[in-house]
């Protein structure tokens, strides 16, 4: 038998080669050493080229059989790949092949199986056979496993570090998107789950009120939601309902004694729904109130407020409601302030709903606002006074009422004194005094059904009302009147008085309520009011307040209606109003005051069936026909109607239209005409002429040209009597209005003679001179001025087109960051 080949056994893999540094060394063993070194010596003394060259080599093997041995492992693992790559099998599952278009079939096919380990277990032990070595190999030392095992642990430690950040990288951003996306879909889920909800609550509600009155409690829950369209629709849904199921009635809740009683299931039931019903109303104006103050759901808030307070201003609660209204009166959203201002005057309007209470308070609260804020609000504070309406005779249809029943008393005495007397009557007797008492047992239960108040508690509620709203009148015109010192260290500018205007519109509607007593202080009020622009350039009247033409010419106005209505108890010279007037004609401007306020006075003051001194109408009919050629065609058009009128009240007036300059004897003491008197009285017009009409004949307007016309035919004659159709506030508006479509037409006949007339006397005056002036122009010098004037001209209009785009864009800019400023709040 042969020699048995000797099995090589190879070595195991040594570890990477590391640095003695980099190798780590526990005290413990450091100091177990230390106290040890008896044991340690061998150390020393080791063959450490011996040890090498046994671990790196395979042992009792030469140098040529090495190589040998490792080509022979390179060669088998060749082989085994290949091996393996063309040991492929069909696959069970997709046994069908697929054909080509060249008709090639092509099978679905997976390597087989191979069993590397057994093969390489039995080539290893052949190998080991042929090369005869023995099965011994020398082993590594105990502190050289060690520090292999320490080494596997931190390459393991940190392979494990490394794909767990990887993971982390990879798995953070996907997990904040999906985060993101779960967010966004449970947030719009949510909603509309609430969208519905409140739907059902509402409409079970709307169903059947005393079942499902508790739903009112998650309805406000829901109210309290973050998101602005949820918590918007939750508020618009509770007013719906609310307005639905809200008695006509005002809720009483029992009181501890009543608590006590027993009362049946019914009435339990009702208290109940009574009770619940008052504090989620309760709950619910609360949250309308808070959300007011939020810019977010301002204009929501207040038109829910509006609502509920015109849809049932007799219920609980009214006072915060209406507080709430009064506070946005004058609000510089013009939406809110306009919603306010309609809530109120439907209070004043429809009374019968609240029996007059409201109407009470609103008025009380609104002179408290004016007096807080020193007559500073926006004039649609005070201008809803206009909508409220007055029985002026509530004292005589008492008196009526007193009579009637004395009357009765009386008839009813004689009746009884009949029936006494009259014994066969009885059975008629009784019948009629059952027939009374069930008269007035229906007469008090109407009574007690219906809304309308007592005649005494109606007077008493109208007399509040005046005096809160005459006291808010009075107090403006006092602070008109103030002088700047006192105001403030900024003087007023004119235009300061917000309030004035419509408080001189009320004084003159409700003139004829006010009390005799205080007649005199208004009218001295007004009188210096009116007369606060002309002596502001003095020094003593220096701190006066200062009004303009509009509010001057107001207060006059305003007195004359006064002085209308209250003619039998007034005696009141009106000639500083009328001097007033005078002087207002010069200072107006078209532009800056109204023209309606001026057509309004000329009408109230000069038109309403008045008679005039004939100083004072001439003096009016002059300066009216001056203003008509300095401004627009409508003031002109309603001063020659004011003029029209005078002319035709006052006859001697006519003489005006004659050629006679000096009046002849008509003039009267003054002579000559004085244009800049202040007082008409003095200034002498009647020796003036109306050559003014001559210019107004030809005005560019067919209206104001035919009006003088007409005014320049009138005579001297008694026997003629002219009617005007139209007063000076209807022909201003007329006018006004036409004026937006007017276009001015010219004759171009008329303009081409004028050219040639002109053309003519040019001609003439260059012929006439000694100098020899050249009519010729070079038209190439006139071409070049204007396209440099017009190019001048297009750049202006560009760079201010620029200019404009420029700041659009910083605006959208800014509107854009603060756009997203709020989405990162909202987002936090």
């Amino acid at each position: 038998m042969g020699k048995k080949k000797q099995k090589i056994v190879l070595p195991p893999e040594l570890p990477p080669e590391t640095p003695d540094e980099a190798v780590e060394v526990s005290d413990e063993d450091v100091a177990f050493v230390a106290e040890n070194r008896e044991y340690t010596g061998f150390l020393s003394n080791l063959d450490t080229k011996s040890i090498n060259k046994h671990v790196t080599r395979v042992a009792d093997v030469k140098e040529d059989d090495l190589e040998s041995l490792y080509e022979k492992r390179i060669r088998k693992r060749s082989l085994d790949k290949e091996a393996e790559e063309q040991g492929l099998e069909v696959d069970p599952v997709d046994a069908l092949p697929v054909k080509t278009l060249d008709g090639k079939l092509y099978y679905r096919t997976v390597p087989k199986a191979t069993q590397k380990s057994e093969s390489e277990d039995k080539d290893e032990a052949n190998a080991n056979k042929d090369s005869g070595t023995d099965a011994s190999v020398v082993r590594l030392t105990k502190a050289e496993k060690r520090a292999k095992l320490k080494k596997m642990r931190k390459e393991a430690k940190k392979q494990a570090k490394e794909g767990a950040e990887v993971e982390g990288i990879e798995k953070i951003p996907q997990a904040k998107v999906l985060d993101e996306v779960r967010k966004d879909m449970t947030a719009e889920e949510d909603n509309e789950k609430k969208k519905f909800r409140l739907a059902e609550l509402g409409t079970a509600l709307l169903t059947d009120p005393e079942l499902n009155i508790k739903s009112l409690k998650e309805m406000l829950e829901i109210s309290k939601d973050g998101d602005r369209d949820i918590v918007v629709l939750a508020l618009k849904s509770l007013l719906a309902v609310f307005r639905d199921i809200i008695p006509g009635y005002c809720i009483r809740l029992p009181t501890e004694k009543e608590q006590e009683m027993k009362v049946s299931k019914a009435i339990k039931k009702m208290r109940f729904y009574e009770s619940t019903l008052l504090s989620a109303y309760k709950a619910y104006i609360q949250k309308l109130i808070a959300v007011e103050k939020q810019a977010v759901y301002k204009r929501v808030a207040v038109r829910c407020i509006c609502t509920l307070l015109e849809a049932v201003p007799h219920f609980n609660f009214r006072e915060s409601l209406l507080a709430a209204v009064i506070r946005n009166i004058s609000s510089e959203d013009d939406v809110s302030r306009k919603l306010c201002c309609s809530t109120v005057k439907s209070l004043f309007t429809n009374e019968g709903k609240h029996g007059g209470e409201a109407t009470v308070e609103a008025v009380q609260m609104i002179a408290d606002l004016v007096k807080d804020h020193d007559c500073q609000l926006h004039p649609d504070s005070i201008e809803v006074f206009m909508s409220l309406t007055f029985d002026e005779d509530l004292g005589k249809r008492e008196i009526r009422d007193a009579d009637n029943k004395f009357k009765s008393k009386n008839s009813k005495r004689k009746n009884l004194k009949e029936l006494k007397e009259s014994a066969a009557n009885e059975k008629k007797k009784a019948r009629k005094e059952m027939m009374s008492q069930t008269r007035e047992e229906v007469t008090a239960e109407l009574k007690a059904a219906s809304l309308t108040t007592d005649v005494t508690e109606r007077r008493r509620m109208q007399s509040d009302v005046l005096s809160a709203v005459f006291q808010t009148f009075f107090r403006v015109l006092k602070h008109a009147l103030r002088p700047r010192s006192e105001a403030g260290s900024s003087p007023q500018a004119p235009g300061s008085h917000p309030l004035l205007a419509p408080c001189l519109n009320g004084i003159g509607k409700f003139c004829q309520l006010i009390d005799l007593d205080f007649m005199s202080d208004l009218m001295n009020y007004l009188r210096k009011l009116a007369g606060s622009g002309n002596n502001s350039g003095d020094s003593s009247m220096d701190g006066s307040a200062c009004l303009t033409v509009s509010e001057r010419l107001q207060c006059c106005i305003a007195a004359f209606k006064v002085m209308r209505n209250n003619l039998d108890a007034l005696n009141v010279d009106l000639q500083d109003f009328f001097v007033q007037l005078y002087n207002l004609i010069i200072e107006y401007r078209p532009g800056r005051d109204k023209g309606e306020i001026l057509a309004e006075a000329l009408k109230i003051m000069l038109c309403d069936d008045r008679q005039h001194d004939m100083q004072r109408a001439a003096a009016f009919i002059k300066r009216l026909a001056t203003f008509s050629l300095c401004f627009g065609s409508a003031e002109s058009l309603a001063a020659l109607v004011t003029v029209k009128h005078l002319l035709q009240k006052n006859v001697k007036c006519r003489n005006l239209l004659e050629n006679d300059a000096g009046g002849g004897s008509v003039s009267g003491a003054i002579a000559k005409y004085q244009p800049y008197a202040t007082d008409p009285n003095l200034s002498g017009a009647l020796a003036s002429v109306l050559w003014d009409l001559n210019l107004l004949s030809k005005h560019y307007h067919p209206a104001v040209s035919t009006a003088a016309s007409n005014i320049s035919m009138l005579s001297t004659g008694d026997s003629q009597v002219y009617q005007s159709n139209k007063s000076p506030t209807q022909a201003f508006k007329e006018l006004s209005l036409e004026q937006e479509s007017f276009i001015v037409k010219s004759d171009p006949k008329s303009s081409s003679t004028k050219r040639k007339k002109g053309i003519a006397s040019l001609e003439h005056i260059s012929m006439g001179s000694d100098l020899d002036f050249t009519a010729q122009i070079d038209e190439n010098d006139v071409r070049k001025k204007l396209s440099e004037h017009y190019l001048l001209r297009h750049d202006i209009a560009e760079n201010e087109r620029v200019r404009g785009e420029l700041v659009r864009t910083t605006l959208s800019l800014k509107l854009h960051e603060q756009y997203k400023k709020q989405k990162k709040r909202r987002t936090k």
